[in-house]
């Protein structure tokens, strides 16, 4: 255990909180920081399924509901777990008090069911951490400028957690899941994958939004924003020590050793659109994708390859599967005015991508993604870089096969 006295702030998933046993053994773990001397606030999310149960009971009510009434009835789940939680730990002996998002306040943006955290008014439950009495806040939820309660998307615990973790000027936010760290790659897939000791909130950010279901990516960006350690750590392990056993997200100078690339991860939310044959003419590009961001359809990786005589251009991108239909649909509207001959569908398809810091100072990175590739027969659809990252579409039936090859290629697997 540490030494000296530290601020943290702890933040429990669903299924770290599914059932009153484990609230139980979440109460027992908090007491634990507690008896070290810590002061500890904890956000916590609903169990798991109840969020969705609501949700399912919103739109089975009205499918064109307010959504500033969504935010009512889904937040209750966060509600709910903070007061059990209060409870288990009065029951332990430790002086707890559960407070809700519009309590703190957590001041929030009007964009119901997806609101931004603008300010947290932490002044009451300091003077309550220096007293000695653990704070537990439900998590997802905030008020709006209209005093009305607003929720902050799927994820929003985490976000919820890091901005506290800011607001208390704690040391760290321990973010617990059902995953004991970040591995290098899935290892559900590739068995040789290994939990890092540390990861930069650069190649975390870009692992969250590349597939990587750890942590949100708001709350990552959140973290790095305003310098919060975050560590996560499973709920179903006992992770308390001194050695912190979990993986610190932290700044690129905190690493030592920093590896060329850091994890190999993938998404199946994708899916492919091709548009034939384009006339190739100033502003066909914003004519495109214009009326896509127009509907919210957001499109990621894209390829344009004009023909010998340089009048006609085949346009290939991406969009989440979620909106394959709707894309189709916006894109067969324009044929006359885009002038394309065909639009070719493609939701079979997978995006693959590695990451690392180390890449800004390493030649060749790309190379031997694209060999190892190669060597096993998978062909490359779409390429996208950034300055610490290389993804790449392929062909779904091959992701297990890429993932595994690429991880062996850069080092990656356990000894």
């Amino acid at each position: 255990m540490e030494e000296t006295m530290s601020r943290i702030v702890a933040k429990f998933g669903g299924t770290s909180v599914a059932d009153l046993d484990r609230i139980r053994a979440v109460a027992a773990r908090v007491k634990r920081e507690y008896d070290a001397g810590h002061e500890i606030a904890v956000v916590v999310s609903a169990m798991a399924g109840v969020t969705n149960d609501l949700v399912d009971l919103t739109r089975a009510a009205h499918s064109m509901h307010d959504a500033r009434e969504y935010d009512v009835v889904v937040s209750t789940g966060e509600q709910v777990t903070a007061g059990l939680l209060a409870i288990c730990l009065q029951e332990q002996g430790i002086p707890a008090r559960s407070w809700l998002g519009w309590q703190v306040p957590v001041r929030t943006s009007d964009a119901h069911a997806k609101a931004r955290i603008e300010k947290i008014e932490t002044e009451e439950m300091e003077r309550r951490l220096s007293d000695g009495q653990v704070c537990v806040l439900a998590g997802f939820q905030g008020i709006g400028p209209d005093n009305r309660i607003t929720t902050l998307g799927r994820g929003g615990s985490d976000t919820t957690a890091v901005a506290l973790a800011a607001a208390l000027n704690a040391d760290r936010c321990d973010i617990y899941t059902d995953v004991d760290g970040v591995y290098t790659s899935d290892p559900r897939i590739v068995t040789r994958a290994r939990k890092l000791d540390k990861i930069t909130y650069e190649e975390m950010l870009e692992m969250a939004s590349l597939g990587a279901k750890v942590l949100q990516t708001r709350s990552v960006e959140l973290a790095m924003n305003h310098g919060v350690p975050v560590q996560v750590l499973s709920s179903f392990e006992d992770a308390i020590g001194s050695d912190l056993p979990g993986t610190l997200v932290v700044d690129e100078e905190d690493i030592v050793e920093q590896e060329i690339v850091s994890g190999v991860t993938y998404s199946r939310d994708e899916a492919k659109i091709t548009l034939m044959r384009v006339a190739d003419r100033p502003g066909v590009a914003a004519a495109i994708f214009g009326p896509l961001a127009d509907a919210n359809v957001n499109v990621d990786m894209i390829v344009q390859n004009v023909s010998e005589d340089g009048t006609r251009t085949d346009m290939t991108f991406t969009v989440t599967r979620g909106d394959l239909d709707r894309a189709i649909e916006i894109l067969e509207a324009r044929k006359d005015e885009l002038g394309f001959t065909d639009l070719v569908p493609d939701a079979d398809v997978v995006k693959v991508s590695v990451v690392g810091v180390g890449m800004r100072s390493h030649a060749g990175v790309a190379q031997r993604m694209f060999s190892s590739l190669a060597e096993r027969g998978i062909n490359i659809q779409v390429i996208s870089t950034s300055e610490i990252k290389i993804s790449v579409l392929i062909a779904e039936e091959f992701t297990e096969l890429a993932l595994r090859a690429l991880h062996t290629v850069y080092g990656l697997d356990a000894a």
